[in-house]
């Protein structure tokens, strides 16, 4: 299963978010982003052919790198803490 559902979006959200209903602050946003991306990315390992899935990977990467260089340039101490808790290198 590619996409994620609403339990584990509402986890997210419940996790990431100022409260309940914040949806589309942006560490919510990179947050969903990297559990579609990680989903994505096991697809990709037992679907080596379908690029439809890598290209879409590929933009929701692109996505999350600048929702990212957006947090960076707003708050950097929120940005650590966000590359922390979702386990990303950068």
């Amino acid at each position: 299963m590619m996409s994620i559902n609403k339990n584990k979006t509402h986890d997210i959200v419940k996790e990431f978010g100022t409260n309940e209903t914040d949806t589309g602050s942006a560490d919510v946003q990179v947050a969903i982003l990297t559990e579609r991306i990680t989903n994505l990315t096991e697809h990709l390992k037992s679907h080596k052919k379908d690029f439809g899935s890598r290209r879409g990977l590929l933009s929701m990467v692109g996505q999350r790198r600048n929702l990212l260089k957006y947090i960076k340039n707003k708050n950097e101490d929120r940005y650590t803490n966000l590359i922390k808790k979702l386990g990303l290198r950068r």
